[in-house]
């Protein structure tokens, strides 16, 4: 599965776990329940469904393709993939990858000596919906598209097929025998999604748009219509396993400034939301309405009240009756009400999303290039603020993430923030004077606020947002979301997928700074250190401005200042975050059950190219170390899960230390369901049945 695209999902909260495949090969240490807030699912037996109904769900954007080994494949070709096509290994709510035995029987490695092999026994059940049974022919195909060798077929990403030596019919009937040229640990990694040769062996096929649909599948669905913004599944007829609950699946695509629309307007099932949705649905719980008090997860100061999907015009418009407005505040009121039963049809399912929001800095240029600033900003940063400040709202665990590699409640996840050191105004003080940054004239400093700075940009005093706005809570740019990530396939929906995102605009003018009020900006050289914060100007990012701007009165503590840039969302990742041009940003990781594998394109260091340009894979903050390079290096080769496991903290810590990437919270992810919808809501990491879910009866 494309890196940029596999890392998301998520886990635990009120109800019980969904039924996953048992763990084959799972170790004791990884033994234990998930974490709290790791999925929010509403489960039911399969008995208690009806067996029939057509479930609409949300995407972001259509998929341009159905191939989720291509470079534009985003989160849309991953939900279908994975209701349609064979996943030999799926996620629990931990993370840990658990062999699923509609496909297979038992994988294990069977010589580590000379070389690793893997035999795979496959379900003999298993079919393609063509009739074909699935086999070795199958695993042949796909490694020979995905080894890099063949530019044909330009894929995402060929980590762990270019390590395999042969594929081969194995010793028994049903059995696949692959060998490795290399050792490789996250060799359950490989063939999930397995495409059949068809789609493999061709390139045109394999570079087909998506709206050639896919012919030939081996999923409890099977595609059905392709049309402008919607993919249509219906049951594969073939399939071996349980019946599917639901006689239709129809992702429609819509974007996530129209989904409380949609939800409204009886279009959807099933929808990842933004906080101001989350809120408007939570506050029609009965026991909301009943109480009138703002118990559980609602936002401090703001507990219990309802808020309407008019922002508060329903108080206005009566209080403009008095001026002859009666008739709008009676329509503002009507239509207020109408949106609210709309959106109580549906409950409210959270949990803490299986990616990241980070604080990037730009290593190659400029102040940042000098380690020791780096440092100064990563400790002048209160994570746990930050993480309060985006999670609490939403009734969500706020603890700051403590690793880049895992995220909480992952087998090996420990917090290796120590390497960096606790938020200290004074250490990153000495920090930024060991640099040859020191506090400035303090009658210069008087000279810039509100003038220019020696680079001829304006400043003005900080808005209000940076401490009164509530990111739970409807603001004045409107609705919220950071469902924006992204990576490699930057074009695509980061996040989803698959380039990053997920940082919302500052609020004010662009180019908005705030004025140093605590510390006298530090200087060298008579120049002051002065940083440039972009992020993307979308609305639906809106709250995540706040953290923006707190990140930037933060940094006047240590005299630091802040220009914060927004450009169009569209060109973020493709014109400033992939090409350098930024100093600070925020944007998102999604995270991965292989983090050897995924982290290292991440954060390997960058490397000179012929024509002198530098090659940086993913690591777009562009820091990195040979010792770094050296523990993913090693931590991929290496069979034994627990030494790979201690390779990959070792790894961390040194990332940590660089001070390139700080970690801030694992993202909310909130999904809004239908009432009477079961087995789904916010799965987190873990891997969706989808011949499980369904209406009940």
């Amino acid at each position: 599965m494309p890196l940029t695209k596999r890392r998301r999902a998520m886990l635990l909260a009120t109800g019980v776990m969904l039924p996953l495949p048992v763990l084959a090969g799972c170790s004791s240490d990884d033994d234990g329940p998930a974490p709290p807030a790791a999925w929010d699912i509403a489960s039911a037996p399969r008995t208690a469904t009806s067996g029939t109904g057509t479930l609409r769900w949300a995407l972001d954007t259509a998929p341009t393709t159905l191939n989720a080994f291509q470079k534009t494949a985003d989160t849309g070709t991953q939900r279908i993939a994975g209701a349609v096509l064979p996943s030999l290994y799926t996620l629990d709510a931990r993370g840990r990858p658990q062999r699923n035995g509609d496909y297979l029987t038992a994988a294990d490695v069977t010589s580590s000596d000379p070389k690793q092999v893997v035999v795979y026994k496959l379900n003999p059940k298993a079919v393609w919906s063509d009739g074909r049974p699935i086999g070795a022919e199958d695993f042949q195909a796909q490694w020979r598209a995905l080894r890099g060798t063949d530019e044909a077929y330009g894929t995402a990403r060929n980590a762990g097929y270019d390590r395999i030596a042969k594929i081969e019919p194995g010793d028994k009937e049903h059995e696949v025998k692959v060998t490795f040229a290399k050792p490789y640990t996250d060799w359950r990694s490989l063939f999930t999604p397995l495409y059949p040769k068809s789609v493999m062996g061709n390139p045109a096929v394999f570079t087909a748009p998506a709206t050639k649909g896919l012919a030939v599948g081996a999923g409890p669905f099977m595609v059905r219509e392709v049309s402008d913004g919607s993919v249509t599944l219906v049951r594969n007829p073939r399939w071996w396993g349980d019946r599917a609950r639901l006689s239709r699946l129809v992702f429609q695509a819509v974007p996530a400034e129209k989904r409380d629309e949609a939800l409204i307007a009886g279009r959807l099932d099933l929808a990842e939301v933004d906080r101001a949705t989350a809120r408007r649905i939570r506050a029609t719980a009965p026991d909301k309405r009943a109480a009138g008090t703002g118990q559980g997860s609602s936002a401090p100061g703001k507990a219990g009240a309802p808020e309407p999907s008019t922002g508060g015009r329903e108080a206005a418009g009566a209080e403009g009756g008095a001026t002859g407005d009666t008739g709008k505040a009676t329509g503002d009121t009507d239509k207020n009400r109408s949106r609210t039963r709309a959106l109580s049809r549906f409950t409210l399912r959270k949990a803490l999303d299986s990616a990241y929001t980070q604080l990037a800095l730009n290593g190659t240029k400029g102040p940042l290039a000098d380690e020791r600033v780096r440092r100064a900003v990563a400790r002048a940063i209160d994570r746990k603020a930050l993480a309060k400040l985006v999670l609490k709202p939403m009734g969500l665990p706020s603890e700051p993430l403590g690793n880049h590699l895992l995220m909480a409640g992952q087998p090996g996840y420990k917090d290796h923030s120590g390497a960096l050191g606790d938020p200290d105004t004074n250490a990153a003080q000495s920090l930024l004077a060991d640099a040859g940054w020191r506090a400035g004239d303090a009658g210069r400093q008087k000279a810039l606020d509100g003038k220019t700075d020696d680079r001829g940009r304006r400043h003005s005093a900080p808005t209000a947002t940076a401490t009164a706005t509530d990111p739970a809570t409807d603001s004045a740019s409107g609705t919220a979301s950071q469902s924006a990530s992204g990576t490699a396939s930057a074009t695509a929906s980061a996040t989803n997928t698959e380039r990053p995102s997920g940082a919302a605009p500052a609020a004010g003018d662009a180019g908005r700074s705030g004025r140093l009020g605590e510390a006298a900006v530090v200087r060298k050289k008579g120049r002051p250190l002065v940083l440039r914060f972009v992020l993307p100007d979308d609305r639906t990012a809106a709250p995540l401005s706040t953290v923006g701007e707190r990140i930037a009165r933060m940094l006047e503590k240590i005299g630091v200042r802040t220009e914060i840039t927004k450009v169009p969302s569209e060109s973020y990742f493709r014109d400033h975050i992939a090409t350098g041009d930024y100093d600070l940003a925020l944007y998102s990781w999604p995270a991965s059950a292989y983090p050897a594998t995924d982290g290292r394109p991440i954060y390997a260091k960058p490397q000179p190219a012929a024509d002198g340009s530098l090659v940086v894979e993913q690591n777009y903050t562009r820091v990195g170390t040979d010792q770094i390079d050296q523990f993913f290096d090693q931590a991929l080769s290496e069979l034994d899960s627990g030494a790979s496991r201690s390779l990959v903290s070792r790894a961390d810590s040194r990332i940590w230390a660089a001070a390139g990437s700080i970690p801030l919270y694992q993202r909310p992810q909130l999904i809004a369901m239908r009432k009477g919808l079961v087995n789904a809501g916010a799965f987190g990491f873990a891997t969706p049945r989808y011949q499980d879910i369904g209406f009940r009866r």
